[in-house]
């Protein structure tokens, strides 16, 4: 059956009516409501310049520090080889372990680097005493070759001591000065020696070895004074007189009086 186009059918129920090609007209209520999409305004710009511009600053500071740590780690492990190697040369007070047992090799055909040192000793001692030739280098004789200090106080005290045995002038006589017995001879200390050398040595001896100068080596070896000294040879058995107890004793200077050159050889 042939179509009617001059006289259209209404549409059924559930069908829709097609649209002509020309646009409905939009309420103008809708097209004011109807979003247009982000409007662009200076201070939006602005905005998202300073986000940018914060962006770019967070991202170089994070890079700096990963720079940093970079370098840092280098040096460390840079230096871990010197650290450790100080720590092994370096002996510390905390170490508690035993340390590493060291040794060194000589050649056998090394020869010793000769060593040359001052020397003075008691054969020296002797020749300088000796060829002072005095009394009171007979009295520091005494000393040295007795092991006791040479102290002005000691000194003094053996030089009382010779002036009190055998006076001042003739202080060498027998090469006995102070009447010694231990070893001339003589018991009761009349006897005498080859030289004034060995009359100081068997002096030096006589005190050291008999038991009854004890005060007397005491008192010099502390240098306890002249007088001090003096008392303990009063109190001691040398003389049976005992200097009556001080009363034959001067305390008086003593001259220097040199022996004669034969007396010392």
């Amino acid at each position: 059956m042939a179509s009617d186009t001059s006289n259209p059918v209404a549409p059924r129920a559930g069908t829709t009516r097609p649209l002509s090609n020309r646009s409905a007209p939009v309420p103008s209520a809708m097209v004011e409501s109807a979003p247009v999409g982000p409007v662009s305004s200076p201070q939006t710009r602005s905005g998202r310049r300073r986000a940018e511009t914060e962006r770019r600053h967070r991202r170089a500071r994070r890079l700096r520090v990963v720079v940093a740590g970079a370098l840092i780690a280098a040096v460390g492990l840079l230096g871990v080889p010197v650290i450790a190697s100080l720590a092994q040369s370096t002996p510390t007070a905390r170490s508690s372990g035993p340390a590493a047992a060291q040794s060194l090799e000589v050649p056998m055909d090394v020869a010793a680097a000769p060593i040359t040192r001052d020397q003075f000793g008691a054969s020296d001692a002797v020749a300088e005493l000796a060829a002072g030739g005095t009394n009171v280098d007979w009295a520091t004789l005494v000393l040295v070759l007795g092991d006791f200090p040479t102290s002005a106080d000691n000194v003094t005290v053996i030089s009382r001591w010779m002036r009190q045995e055998n006076y001042t002038d003739s202080w060498w006589q027998r090469n006995n000065p102070l009447n010694n017995g231990w070893g001339s001879g003589g018991g009761s200390g009349l006897g005498s020696y080859d030289s004034l050398v060995i009359a100081a040595e068997n002096a030096a001896e006589a005190l050291r070895e008999f038991p009854a100068y004890s005060g007397i080596v005491a008192s010099l070896e502390a240098s306890a004074g002249a007088d001090a000294t003096a008392a303990e040879i009063w109190a001691s058995p040398w003389a049976s007189s005992h200097y009556a107890n001080g009363s034959h004793w001067s305390t008086a200077e003593v001259p220097v009086v040199k022996a004669p050159a034969d007396a010392w050889q």
